[in-house]
């Protein structure tokens, strides 16, 4: 999985490379596919000496915030036992995420249910926020791009995950770190192993997200500016940008679901400590 996601990282950062090559070779004709990715800022705010300012990543996850709350808000106004389509989708989308939590972590991990469902669908939503663009009225912003969004999240879990375990099996929670039934020489090798596995966790989560994210749509953007500037032959880009396209939503849904579900694991471990 790191493979898949290093190279589909490096592919993008060469394509990028060429597409901006080409640019500047052609006095800027061509749009640099980075620039999607620019933090722009409204405000100009500080608070206790820190960078508080408004911006275009800011405005991004509060839309994706206000999309979710609209949705499930407008969904289940008038919800009945025959369901209309909209309460369908949000009902969907609950059992889904559900039967995660349920299937990798037991009903004893439904308590946190609240925020495994609230993580997947702001993912899901972030994700799919940046592959719209209105020309004119919205430009693409996927602030799940970005790797401190994505590590905070990723943070957010680890930590919350690790103040779960402790409480729940106090010093006991070492034993996770402890694989059972391993000979005492052999705890020597494996225990640095999994205490380093399990700090890098964080890492591991965010990377994931971030590098997906970045990486498809930097490659829509490539084959975007060469459809424009190819003319005729921009053809050939466009139908591939078809179901590249396709690809991405796939891609948008796929990460949400793997964070959500890794997420749960991490649950899993904290509350039934097992080897």
């Amino acid at each position: 999985m790191a493979t898949t996601t290093d190279a589909a990282t490096t592919t993008a950062a060469e394509a990028a490379k060429a597409v901006t090559g080409a640019a500047e070779q052609a006095g800027g004709g061509l749009p640099n596919p980075m620039h999607q990715f620019e933090i722009v800022r409204y405000t100009h705010w500080s608070l206790f000496g820190y960078d508080a300012s408004f911006s275009n990543s800011a405005l991004s996850m509060l839309m994706a915030a206000a999309i979710i709350v609209a949705f499930i808000w407008f969904a289940m106004r008038n919800r009945s036992l025959i369901p209309s389509r909209i309460q369908s989708v949000a009902e969907m989308a609950y059992e889904f995420v559900e039967n995660i939590v349920k299937q990798t972590a037991g009903e004893e991990a439904m308590g946190y249910f609240p925020f495994v469902f609230t993580l997947f669908m702001f993912i899901l939503v972030s994700n799919l926020l940046g592959l719209i663009n209105i020309p004119g009225v919205f430009a693409p912003f996927t602030s799940t791009s970005h790797i401190i969004v994505t590590f905070a999240m990723a943070a957010t879990v680890f930590v919350g995950v690790t103040l779960i375990g402790i409480y729940k099996h106090g010093v006991g929670f070492l034993k996770l770190f402890v694989p059972s039934g391993v000979p005492a020489v052999m705890l020597l090798l494996l225990v640095p192993i999994e205490v380093i596995s399990y700090f890098t966790r964080p890492v591991s989560l965010s990377v994931r997200l971030f590098a997906n994210m970045m990486a498809g749509h930097t490659m829509l953007k490539v084959f975007g500016a060469f459809v424009g500037a190819l003319g005729i032959a921009g053809i050939a880009p466009l139908l591939f940008m078809i179901p590249f396209t396709g690809l991405e939503f796939l891609v948008a849904f796929l990460q949400a679901y793997v964070f959500a579900i890794l997420t749960c694991i991490y649950l899993n471990d904290a509350l039934h400590i097992h080897h």
